[in-house]
């Protein structure tokens, strides 16, 4: 991998991998591994994978969360996502070193779709861990940093705001939307100008600093948008800005530079 994630031929490489995960994290792992087995099977379960700082190897102990990706035989039922959340506690609860875990469920033939091959097809090649069975990144294609691939992660920025916003007037859990509203900015932020840099990261600070390369006048508000992803306890402030200025002028530079993804 070069210092623009990419492979020798220029495709995305893939950015984590097990021998990465921290040592204080490898009980996380293995706790992780052994109950998803328990509560889904091989009858339910196809393959599961880490993302997030934990395969990345940059999690911190007490602050990063765990992220996981299930891919299941059949799209997920009810009682698929009542063990889910109930393994997201369970996690939670038992391993101090995590704060949250979140557990992602899809079904095989959606994450291999056509309709999905930018997207979380990318997410599940290049962004995810093998933990568990078979690898789906053997049947998807390689990847580059094209518009094509920036329009069909995150374009669909518009249709999140009046969520965000109905979330914030409804005085929801501060930390929760701040996280999402954050992480989910810089990234779509990064993906606008991916083309032009020429590759990928999942750093938020660098994904930060590559945006604000490009537009200069946004930068602050960007490196706000980090801040704010981060932040225990977000300025109610700092975040109605992000939601009210730098989100709606994000969706429409990137309708105009990329177009909007795919209707799902």
């Amino acid at each position: 991998m070069d210092d623009h994630g990419l492979n020798p031929d220029g495709t995305i490489a893939r950015e984590g991998a097990l021998e990465r995960v921290p040592a204080a994290f490898a009980p996380v792992v293995a706790a992780a591994r052994a109950r998803i087995a328990e509560a889904f099977g091989p009858e339910r379960l196809h393959s599961a994978y880490l993302y997030g700082s934990v395969p990345r190897g940059t999690a911190v102990v007490g602050v990063s969360d765990l992220d996981v990706q299930l891919a299941l035989h059949e799209e997920p039922t009810e009682a698929d996502r009542a063990a889910a959340r109930e393994l997201e506690a369970a996690l939670d609860r038992d391993l101090s070193q995590i704060d949250g875990a979140g557990i992602l469920l899809s079904g095989t033939g959606t994450l291999l779709s056509e309709l999905e091959r930018h997207d979380l097809g990318f997410f599940v090649a290049c962004l995810c861990t093998p933990l568990l069975g078979p690898d789906l990144a053997a049947e998807l294609p390689p990847y580059r940093p094209t518009s094509l691939l920036a329009r069909e992660t995150n374009g669909d920025l518009a249709l999140l705001l009046p969520g965000w916003r109905a979330r914030a007037a409804g005085g929801t859990d501060l930390r929760a939307l701040g996280r999402a509203v954050g992480r989910r900015l810089v990234r779509t932020g990064f993906t606008l100008v991916m083309p032009r840099w020429g590759g990928w990261t999942s750093d938020l600070d660098r994904s930060a600093a590559l945006f604000g390369g490009f537009y200069p006048d946004r930068a602050e508000q960007m490196r706000l948008a980090v801040s704010v992803g981060r932040s225990p306890a977000p300025d109610p402030a700092a975040l109605d800005l992000l939601v009210e200025d730098l989100a709606p002028w994000l969706a429409a530079e990137y309708t105009a530079v990329h177009g909007e993804k795919t209707p799902r």
